[in-house]
């Protein structure tokens, strides 16, 4: 009779990527990091609500005409 295994929980890969960040970077420099991803986060974001805004506008222009 075999004996019975656990599933071991794999790490993922973004909790590899941070510990190798962690490794390798200063705090200054995972900081940096981290507020650059955020406004890059941001900017798409805003970037969205422009061509939301823009859809939104073309629709209303479009009735009145």
């Amino acid at each position: 009779m075999a004996a019975a295994t656990r599933p071991t929980t794999l790490p993922s890969v973004s909790h590899a990527l941070r510990a190798m960040e962690s490794l390798l970077l200063s705090s200054g420099q995972r900081r940096a990091r981290r507020n650059a991803w955020t406004a890059v986060l941001e900017d798409r974001r805003r970037a969205q609500d422009r061509v939301e805004a823009q859809h939104v506008l073309e629709a209303v222009s479009g009735r009145t005409s």
